[in-house]
């Protein structure tokens, strides 16, 4: 959990940080973007790449390199003299994302005893709202107080401690059955995952291609400083802990609640340019979206781990360079809408689509729960 807080932390503190680090290096909000898209392009490269090529080393060591890798992209991020620098240290993240999601989430059955696997999952799966909820306005506040470099020195030193609790802690975790190309590719044929693919691809598309640029539509539109932009990130993330664990007690009861929170997600996004001038509107459009978004991690993975019992561990790795690829697609996209109209108009379109990546939960939700053998999703 603690890894993956602070991946997940240096993956988005970007988003809190965007207009600052945009006057740095003079570049406009589309551009300056780009440190949400690279991460994910990677990221979905190097799941199945590292998994592969790692399939015989001992988990607990890989992990430890990888936070060590992810303390040395903070280090840089911290010391860029410009913005290729910053971005050269996006990459490095994107290849400790992929790696770490693929190895790292899916460890619970390996950690705990079956009857406290769900309540494992949903505790690693806290590290996602977490980010928003601590590092990500931890990281704004630190940010103005003493420039955004402080706050990437400072996850640079967190993730050297994780890296050690992690060398502690885990035992010895030498893999059960590797992971080979075959058995990727074997996935991608069956209709459940390739339903996955498809709700992954609409719904984190919608959601990064809003969320990245939620910033400057508080600025600009609810007119928050940046004291009371710390604050509405923090209620969205508190929103999205408790959505996280809902979404973990849901997951495995009822069909629909991946369509339900999508759902949410869709009115929260569409409604925020109607209601989120004022504070109180936009308070209560962020803890929806919280809740809702708190939820997907942990039901999408039950997805693709349902739809492929015999293979956890590789149905980890097509959910995890499936997210990731579709959180730079998310990120481009809402990028070049809004360079070319406002962050109003992203939130109206990811909505949009958003509500299709519903409907297509609630049809491909059958097919997973129709293959027998499958709980459902």
């Amino acid at each position: 959990m603690a890894g993956i807080f602070a991946i997940v932390t240096t993956e988005i503190l970007p988003i809190g940080l965007l207009t600052p680090i945009g006057a740095t290096f003079r570049i406009s909000d589309g551009t300056a973007g780009l440190m949400m898209t690279l991460p994910g392009a990677v990221a979905a490269v190097a799941a199945p790449a590292v998994t592969v090529a790692v399939r015989r080393a001992d988990r607990r060591a890989v992990l430890c390199g990888l936070m060590l890798a992810l303390a040395l992209a903070d280090l840089l991020n911290a010391l860029a003299p410009g913005y290729w620098a910053v971005l050269t240290a996006r990459i490095v993240l994107g290849v400790v994302i992929g790696a770490f999601w693929s190895l790292g989430a899916g460890l619970a059955p390996r950690l705990v005893g079956a009857e406290r696997q769900a309540r494992a999952n949903s505790v690693i799966f806290s590290a996602v709202p977490l980010g928003s909820v601590l590092g990500v306005p931890a990281g704004v506040l630190l940010g103005h107080l003493a420039g955004w470099r402080a706050a990437f020195a400072a996850m640079a030193l967190l993730s050297l401690a994780v890296a050690a609790a992690l060398a502690v802690t885990l035992p010895a975790l030498p893999p059960q059955a590797p992971t080979r190309l075959a058995v990727l590719r074997g996935l991608l044929r069956t209709g459940p995952v390739r339903a996955g693919l498809v709700v992954t691809l609409l719904l984190v598309t919608a959601h990064f291609g809003t969320y990245t640029y939620v910033t400057p539509f508080l600025e600009d539109v609810t007119h928050a400083g940046p004291d009371a932009v710390s604050v509405l990130l923090l209620v969205y993330g508190a929103a999205g802990v408790a959505g996280n664990f809902a979404g973990g007690l849901w997951a495995g009861r009822r069909r629909g609640a991946l369509t339900l929170a999508i759902g949410l997600l869709a009115a929260s996004v569409l409604l925020l340019p109607v209601l989120g001038a004022s504070r109180p509107g936009a308070v209560l459009l962020l803890v929806t979206w919280g809740l809702a978004y708190g939820a997907v991690p942990v039901c999408v993975q039950a997805w693709f781990v349902r739809a492929a019992p015999h293979a956890p561990e590789a149905a980890t790795v097509v959910f995890t360079s499936s997210f990731q690829a579709t959180i730079s697609l998310g990120a481009l996209v809402g990028g070049a809408v809004v360079d070319a109209s406002s962050p109003s108009a992203v939130l109206v379109v990811g909505g949009c689509v958003a509500l299709l990546a519903a409907v297509v939960a609630q049809v491909g939700s059958r097919s997973v729960s129709a293959t027998p053998g499958k709980a459902t999703a």
